[in-house]
């Protein structure tokens, strides 16, 4: 079975109105087709099957009675996952009256979530709290917790609609963009599909997939494919496409707003953030020659054949490091506008990372330098699907010299690993050179990683657990998360608490705590804006505001409410304790870095760092950390990777949030030309350039 393009409708314009984001209103009547369909068109059962990096993990059901459709979503990965009931009320022309959406998230949180239409005012209820509005003319909803099939639901609306444009609620609109005609055939079939965009939800559109018949048949993403039933060999193919239409949109970014140019670079009247010394130079100019740093001059300096940047007093800090992550398609970029011009990727769809990482360097996507982590799991019912999967020592050790041969940086070991194969596996790979890190495999403890040989461990929840569970006690499910309930009882001064930070000491383990995610899970509620967004918040799209004010556990009563912020806090003096005794703290997020790694580094301050220790720690020390030779300090001959900001972050880590300027290898990228294409309200002004 495979798939032909038969035509395409992917031109200039239509990227430009995909990158615009909420600005898609300026497309004239005539562009779209507009075609009508009924209730009765929509089939009485539908089935899908969930499918992340090529396994299956979960399923999609739809039945419709009349004009009643009631989905069932429901996928596992990586032992969580969310379970998902949608019960939702059509009016004639598609539009949902009533919507009642039940279920849990992926880490547990209850969901409860209520829409309907009661003659022109329209009530919803989510986890941000209750609402209303007067429909003035016809608007579709936009659900908060629903499941994907909701995305179907408002493009069939869409379809129907001039422009393919309509109002939305709680607030902003939605478009839908024919992307391009396809045929799926077999030997026995022979389905013509056409691919569509939805923008205006979020900060990157939907991309799914609809029959000769305008019926769902995919719905795409680079990591999870969700396809019809019976066609699942088609998810390569499906994946392909995902990561086409996200490549052409950021191709297309890259190509508007990357100034790569042929002269020398010279910016002026700054200062420069020195790691080595923790404070800043006098006012300054800085050439940037041949894609590396070249020469530090007089703040007004010039020369013949140079571009210049006016830097307004600002300063200039070197590239920072983001040691967890898990790179996809749409998140580079954000990256480097956050300042973000390294980061160390933490496991992965190993084909997929390929790929990223060839766009990247090509100069067809902005991005990051990644450094590979070879994730190895073992195989079992709570399994993640990424990196090699293993069902015996053997197989493992296998996984490594796998990775060593493709020039992997190290390799990070998962929870249904077996804890008993873990010092074959370390010794293998120290042998290759290679780092290892990793969680702590299931019926395991820190100390036995530790004593295995573990370079580095990844989470502070991973290495706590081994103060507060059982041995039988099963981390492979969301106990990772409701077991952190318990670390209040924890003394830091204990002699099993002093044994872990001791084998830590004497085997210089550093660290990889993860705290903005903790904090996330740990402090987010539903009603109240996450704490580590409150800075920027006002500055993203409505629906990502919405969002931020949606708890990522689930919060039962009081009791657990004040034992999640107690065990906060006792992860923030654990890691004091820790970082007194000179062990590595590497700084990393798990949450797809750029805003978030800033967020990182300034609950780091509790930890008794200064704001000039923190950007150290995050640009040269990490450099150092790697064996990155080439980058963490701005000295000639270096990479010219640093960001510009106005005001001075050896006294605020926070200034580091609103950055004017960004160089990776001396392509220079001003944020706030690209966060409109986002839906993100700039920080800064521009720069000026002569």
């Amino acid at each position: 079975m495979h798939f032909t393009p038969i035509n395409s409708n992917i031109h200039k314009s239509k990227i430009n109105l995909l990158i615009s984001g909420f600005m898609l209103l300026m497309i004239q009547a005539c562009t779209n087709e507009v075609r009508t369909h009924s209730l009765a068109d929509l089939p009485e059962e539908e089935f899908f099957s969930v499918i992340r990096r090529g396994t299956k993990v979960g399923y999609l059901n739809v039945a419709r009675s009349g004009d009643t459709l009631i989905t069932e979503y429901d996928y596992k990965n990586n032992g969580r996952g969310p379970t998902i009931k949608d019960t939702i009320i059509l009016n004639k022309d598609g539009f949902p009256v009533k919507w009642d959406i039940s279920g849990n998230t992926t880490f547990g949180n209850t969901i409860d979530e209520h829409y309907e239409l009661k003659g022109a005012i329209a009530y919803w209820k989510d986890a941000t709290g209750s609402s209303k509005a007067k429909i003035e003319q016809p608007m579709l909803y936009i659900d908060q917790m629903g499941s994907p099939y909701s995305h179907f639901i408002n493009a069939w609306v869409l379809l129907n609609a001039p422009d393919q444009t309509l109002p939305a609620l709680p607030s902003g609109q939605l478009q839908l963009t024919k992307m391009e005609t396809l045929r799926s055939s077999s030997a026995s079939m022979q389905i013509e599909l056409t691919s569509y965009a939805m923008a205006g939800a979020d900060l990157d559109p939907t991309y799914f997939i609809l029959d000769e018949n305008q019926l769902l048949f995919a719905l795409i993403t680079p990591r999870v494919i969700i396809i019809r039933t019976g066609f699942e060999d088609e998810k390569k193919r499906m994946r392909s496409l995902s990561e086409k239409y996200t490549t052409e949109r950021y191709e297309n970014i890259q190509s508007q707003y990357a100034h790569k140019y042929e002269k020398n670079i010279r910016i002026g009247n700054v200062r420069i953030f020195d790691p080595k010394t923790r404070s800043l130079t006098e006012p300054s100019s800085i050439l940037i020659r041949d894609k590396k740093f070249f020469s530090i001059d007089e703040p007004n300096a010039s020369g013949v054949d140079e571009v210049t940047i006016d830097g307004k007093g600002g300063v200039i800090v070197p590239g920072l490091y983001d040691m967890h992550m898990h790179m996809r398609d749409e998140r580079p970029l954000l990256n480097v506008l956050a300042g973000v011009t390294s980061v160390r990727d933490m496991g992965n769809d190993n084909e997929v990372l390929d790929s990223l990482i060839y766009k990247i360097e090509s100069g067809i996507l902005a991005g990051p330098r990644i450094t590979r982590l070879g994730l190895i799991e073992g195989k079992s019912p709570f399994n993640s699907n990424s990196g090699i999967l293993v069902e015996s020592e053997e197989e493992a050790l296998a996984a490594v010299e796998t990775y060593a041969e493709k020039g992997f940086y190290g390799v990070k070991l998962y929870n249904s690993m077996k804890g008993d194969w873990v010092p074959a596996i370390v010794k293998r790979a120290h042998e290759l050179d290679l780092f290892v890190c990793g969680h702590v495999p299931a019926f395991s403890n820190a100390n036995d990683m530790l004593k295995a040989g573990f370079d580095e461990m990844t989470h502070i929840n991973q290495l706590m657990f081994g103060w507060v569970l059982e041995h039988n006690e099963d981390t492979r499910t969301l106990l990772r998360l409701t077991a952190m309930q318990r670390f209040p009882k924890i003394n830091v001064n204990s002699l099993e608490v002093n044994e872990t930070l001791d084998l830590m000491t004497n085997n210089n383990v550093a660290i990889d705590p993860t705290l903005a995610i903790h904090e996330s899970l740990m402090l987010s509620r539903n009603t109240e804006t996450q704490p580590g967004m409150l800075d920027y918040i006002e500055n993203m799209p409505a629906n990502t505001q919405r969002n931020a004010k949606v708890a990522r556990a689930n919060i039962a009563d009081e009791e657990e409410d004040r034992a999640y912020r107690l065990a906060f806090d006792k992860i923030v003096e654990t890691l004091k304790t820790i970082k007194s005794r000179g062990i590595l703290i590497v700084p990393g997020t798990d949450m797809g870095g750029a805003f978030n790694l800033h967020r990182e580094l300034e609950l780091y301050l509790q930890l008794g760092y200064t704001p000039a220790e923190l950007l150290k720690l995050a640009s040269y020390d990490m450099a150092q950390y790697l064996g990155h030779a080439d980058r963490g300090i701005l000295e000639p001959g270096m990479l010219a990777d640093f960001f510009l900001v106005p005001d001075d972050p050896t006294q605020d880590i926070k200034a580091i949030k609103t950055i004017s300027m960004v160089s990776r290898g001396g392509v220079i990228y001003f944020p706030s030309e690209i966060y409109p294409s986002f839906g993100i309200k700039p920080f800064v002004d521009i720069p000026v350039v002569n």
